[in-house]
């Protein structure tokens, strides 16, 4: 029974349509590595970056694979001004860049995909008005948004609760900045599916519309959906990234790839390139594969493009 099951699954057209493609796979890969240093980051860095006690301010302006004048010690990447090992804040910055971006995904999804859902089933003047609102948020920068959302979220706070809530303000003006994508296709897709027989059938047997909704008509609109939520994926860490490196996202004590761009431009015209190279290519590689990966994925999806 399972070896049957794996069978089918390697020989279905979604996973034949991925191994044919050498730039999906190449992308899978890279965001793989990716992920895999982020969540095992404190056993593949080669120290705490943000614990001082395991810094050695001797091993400040460190060149890449170059022997520090006053130490001996060696890094791949080199080190920043602190001391720190790029490689090893490379890698605790991606583990916080890459869970405000699911994080984020996963809010604007929910509230997305629920606000797409009623518009499109409910109609009236309640789906007028979330598309109305939709509309109107659709005409400033999502960027600009989620500054201010941040900056409101961020204002209500206690002042002795910033520091640790911080990241979850993030979260929450990066999501708020997303959700009309989501909300716009699944209320398309809903207003087709809404008219079909099986629907139609559920209302006759007096189902209710909150069942019909999550039971019916949602797993025949998660197709796009999927294809959004990995695009807006790398959106959101490029925002957040965006954010940080205006100052007003991740705090200094838990610096994301923005930040540590941000820290690492004050040093690009005093020769220490690579405080600022090597995590901008971190954040282009991973925003580049999810993209790529999200392009494959809409057309694996979709039957017409086959």
């Amino acid at each position: 029974m399972i070896k049957s099951t794996i069978t089918r699954t390697l020989d279905s057209d979604f996973l034949w349509s991925f191994r044919r493609s050498k730039l999906a796979m190449g992308s899978f890969v890279v965001v793989f590595l990716l992920l895999a240093g982020a969540l095992f980051s404190p056993f593949i860095a080669t120290h705490n970056p943000y614990d001082m006690t395991t810094l050695n301010l001797m091993n400040g302006f460190s060149a890449p694979m170059e022997p520090n004048a006053f130490t001996g010690d060696q890094f791949w990447l080199g080190s920043d001004g602190q001391g720190r090992d790029i490689f090893s804040t490379i890698l605790y910055g991606l583990r916080l860049s890459l869970f405000v971006g699911f994080m984020a995904v996963a809010f604007a999804l929910v509230l997305g995909v629920s606000m797409g859902l009623i518009a499109g089933y409910v109609g009236g003047w309640i789906g007028a008005t979330i598309m109305r609102i939709a509309d109107v948020q659709l005409t400033f920068p999502a960027i600009l948004v989620a500054m201010l959302i941040f900056g409101i979220a961020k204002g209500i706070t206690p002042v002795d609760m910033r520091e640790e809530m911080a990241i979850w303000v993030l979260i929450l003006a990066i999501g708020l900045s997303d959700w009309v994508q989501f909300a716009r296709v699944v209320r398309g897709a809903t207003l087709v599916e809404k008219n079909k027989e099986y629907v139609q059938a559920a209302r006759l047997i007096g189902r209710h519309p909150a069942f019909i909704m999550i039971r019916h008509i949602l797993p025949n609109v998660l197709g796009p959906v999927m294809v959004i939520a990995t695009i807006s994926l790398a959106l959101a860490i490029i925002a957040e990234a965006t954010l940080s490196y205006l100052g007003v996202g991740a705090p200094v004590t838990q610096p994301s790839l923005g930040t540590l761009i941000r820290i690492g431009q004050g040093f690009l015209f005093s020769g220490e390139w690579w405080i600022l190279l090597f995590p901008a290519l971190t954040l282009l590689a991973l925003a580049l594969s999810v993209n790529l990966l999200g392009d494959w994925l809409r057309d694996a999806l979709n039957p017409r493009l086959r």
